[in-house]
């Protein structure tokens, strides 16, 4: 009889140096330091390597079919019957190896009876010299029961995987009564070398002893620090490759809480923490490691460097270069500092159901005497009404309303005769606008907001982690996605400490130059508030007398915004800080004041001789005016009846060409023009939209982009035809035709059109009859 230690046959010692592998038996490893890239922190001597035995690599069993052969005798007779030629017979049966035992589907013969783990007294490989056949044997009292498969790799992992469900149901049963915490702490590294040198490869290899772990901690509370520290020691080599379980995640996060400095929170639970953040996909499935992840950064904050630490940390995470070689870092990282925050407000959100909605608020359609004591915070709005009234009301039919709760105070001195101004919008059962919400004006009402200190180190800390984010450039555009839409409560926004600190991060998507990052500023839909209606003058964050608006409508400008849409939601919303801005020497907010005027948009004849005012007491208003007043005498004479219908421009022509041309003369007749195979770009489109008859347009082969068929798609709509053939635009800038409800024909071949730009054209665009979309992803 001969016994294999391997897969295919091998020796007896062969067999005996794996099984002692498997048991753990062999010298401990050596240490290895601290995960490269991280924060310096010391090294970490209870991280091990996994010791995998050579040979091949096995999925664990959870059933199969094997054929069963039970043999009752003692055992001295045993090499006698496995040498004789008179085998029993062989069963087939399809077994499934559950926690408990070795089960059988169809419940009869050899396999009538489970086979408990408990049972079997040992697990070894078989084979014959004459005629080999895969067995393995296991003993069980008072006979053995042999299982043979169809070859050796399947003996093999029959094998293992009963070796590793017996081993493993024999710790549950020690480990579930301990007794002797020093007994309790040399089975469990006996029970983690195990895993590391199993042959098995799957996910319940390392996460059951994990799972026994977690299992023993959360029923045994009375263990001491150091019985805490030396168990997360012992199991750090199996956390190396595996997230924690949601108990042991419970178990770390008291560890943070109440051992901050301990060096174990540095040495385990950085490189576990690591793992998180560069491979976890969703905090939604496994709330408790982003929980974890929060506390391991809040104890970092607790070292003597503070924030310091902090930084190096997130540094390891982004890596030395450029580019952040792992995608799913920023967005775990963000979604840590979104809980940590709302977590700072969570007392005053959980408390809204004590208080009127803020669409009853907003009505006045609730009085006093029938809200429920104790009212939490609320963000109330104020009417226009109700404000152009403030300075006519006397101070007797004021009434202050006083609202209370743990750490936070509110003052709002409300009137109460407003109540019949407002009952109008009682029918209207949306909730109100956000900004609008927050938008209380100073002479009604003063709102303070204080938190607990431990809160406030919270927001301190996360609010520091979101500027550090908005630092790196490649972060940055997917940083400014994940905060679109505003994705923090009201009751922050209300906060004058939060609001003030997060404007370094919209301050630096304001500097930045790349369209994906500072139109995130904007409202991502209609009548959703965004940073920027936040940030401007009128919006509870704003302290800066619209310094960080200018900005962020200078960027705007600068960029692919400078349309009549969004100057006519300025002109309607913003109008009065424009002009004061002007007024002081803004040169943006001159320019808007210009641009308001030349596109027509103020049709109040007052206004717009307010604005003529405004701008002629500066020197640089002055300038832009004239400038401005020249232009308007060019595009009458250049929109003047008269001239050419038809106009083609040679080859190799620029922008400065074009310009040039149109300056020459009247052209208010042109129809058809002509750029094909020229060098102009999309700063033409500034002179094209001011040819009032245009209504073909040939752009094949040139350089014209997204940026110039936004703005045309805004002035030219009665334009008929338009080639695009060969030009550099993209679904960004295709998608603003939808606009332009003439086109006839359109010519977009060999352009990046995608197919669902493409439908979505045609459905918008019903009198388009003659498209060309050869050579594009729509073909």
């Amino acid at each position: 009889m001969d016994r294999s230690g391997g897969p295919g046959g091998g020796s007896g010692d062969r067999g005996q140096q794996q099984q002692q592998q498997e048991e753990g038996k062999g010298p401990p490893p050596p240490d290895v330091p601290g995960p490269e890239g991280g924060p310096k922190m010391g090294a970490a001597p209870c991280r091990r390597p996994p010791l995998h035995c050579n040979g091949m690599r096995y999925k664990l069993l959870q059933e199969g079919d094997i054929q069963v052969c039970a043999i009752r005798h003692p055992r001295t007779f045993l090499s006698k019957i496995l040498t004789s030629k008179f085998l029993r017979r062989w069963e087939p049966h399809h077994l499934t190896l559950a926690d408990t035992g070795v089960a059988s589907a169809t419940p009869t013969g050899y396999m009538e009876n489970s086979i408990s783990y408990s049972a079997i007294e040992d697990v070894q490989l078989l084979s014959w010299e004459n005629a080999p056949k895969y067995c393995l044997q296991l003993t069980i009292p008072g006979g053995t029961v042999l299982l043979q498969a169809a070859n050796s790799y399947l003996r093999d992992q029959w094998f293992h995987s009963l070796q590793w469900k017996k081993k493993i149901y024999k710790y549950k049963k020690v480990l579930s009564n301990p007794s002797r915490w020093e007994v309790v702490l040399k089975e469990i590294r006996t029970l983690v070398d195990m895993a590391l040198t199993s042959p098995l490869q799957d996910d319940s290899i390392h996460q059951a002893p994990l799972e026994i772990v977690s299992k023993l901690l959360s029923e045994n509370n009375n263990l001491t620090t150091q019985d805490h520290e030396s168990i997360i020691v012992a199991i750090a080599p199996l956390l190396e490759n595996n997230h924690p379980p949601p108990d042991l995640c419970e178990f770390f996060c008291k560890h943070c809480r109440e051992r901050p400095r301990s060096m174990v929170v540095i040495e385990v639970f950085t490189p576990v923490v690591q793992r998180i953040l560069k491979h976890n996909m969703d905090f939604g499935k496994c709330p408790r490691l982003r929980l974890f992840t929060q506390e391991y950064i809040l104890a970092l904050n607790e070292l003597n460097a503070g924030m310091e630490v902090v930084k190096k940390f997130i540094h390891s995470m982004h890596g030395p270069t450029g580019q952040c070689p792992h995608p799913r870092v920023l967005p775990n990282l963000v979604a840590v500092c979104l809980a940590a925050i709302y977590s700072c407000y969570e007392e005053f959100i959980n408390s809204r159901d004590n208080s009127p909605s803020l669409k009853e608020i907003r009505n006045g359609c609730q009085q006093q005497c029938d809200r429920k004591p104790n009212l939490p915070l609320r963000l109330l709005h104020t009417s226009p009404d109700l404000v152009s009234q403030e300075a006519t009301l006397t101070e007797s039919r004021l009434k202050p309303v006083i609202v209370t709760s743990n750490e936070i105070h509110v003052e709002v001195e409300r009137n109460n005769t407003a109540n019949q101004k407002m009952t109008a919008n009682v029918g209207n059962d949306s909730e109100p606008n956000l900004i609008d919400c927050l938008m209380v004006s100073p002479t009604c009402s003063t709102m303070s907001i204080e938190l607990s200190a431990q809160a406030d180190r919270i927001l301190g800390c996360y609010v520091e982690i979101l500027k550090m984010l908005s630092d790196y450039d490649d972060w940055r555009p997917a940083l400014a996605s994940l905060l679109q839409p505003i994705p923090f409560p009201k009751e922050a926004l209300a906060h004058e400490k939060f609001t003030k600190e997060l404007k370094y991060v919209i301050q630096r998507f304001a500097e930045d130059p790349r369209q994906e990052v500072h139109s995130c500023l904007l409202s991502v839909r209609a009548g959703k508030d965004g940073w920027f209606q936040l940030y401007s003058p009128g919006g509870v964050a704003c302290d800066d007398d619209g310094e960080l608006f200018a900005s962020m409508v200078h960027i705007l400008m600068g960029s692919c915004y400078k349309t009549k849409k969004f100057l006519l939601s300025l002109a309607e919303n913003k109008l009065g800080p424009c002009m004061l801005l002007a007024l002081r020497g803004n040169q943006t907010m001159v320019e808007i004041l210009c641009l308001m005027l030349e596109y027509n948009i103020i049709d109040n004849n007052d206004t717009q001789l307010q604005i003529i005012s405004t701008l002629e007491s500066t020197d640089v208003g002055k300038r832009m005016y004239e400038q401005l007043c020249d232009r308007q005498r060019e595009l009458k004479e250049l929109q003047r009846k008269g001239g050419p219908t038809r106009l083609t421009l040679p080859s190799k022509s620029t922008d400065a060409d074009l310009a040039r041309l149109l300056s020459s003369g009247s052209f208010g007749n042109l129809e058809n023009l002509s750029l094909a195979f020229t060098n102009v770009t999309s700063a033409c489109a500034e002179h094209l939209i001011k040819l009032p008859s245009l209504k073909q347009l040939n752009l094949w082969s040139t350089q014209f982009g997204d940026a110039g068929l936004r703005l045309l798609s805004e002035h030219l709509t009665m334009l008929q035809v338009l080639n695009l053939c060969e030009t550099p635009v993209t679904d960004a800038g295709l998608l603003a035709l939808s606009s332009m409800k003439s086109l006839c024909s359109l010519n977009m071949n060999s352009t990046k059109l995608s197919a669902d730009t493409y439908e979505d054209l045609k459905a918008k665009l019903p009198n388009l009859k003659e498209v060309d979309v050869r050579y594009t992803e729509a073909w």
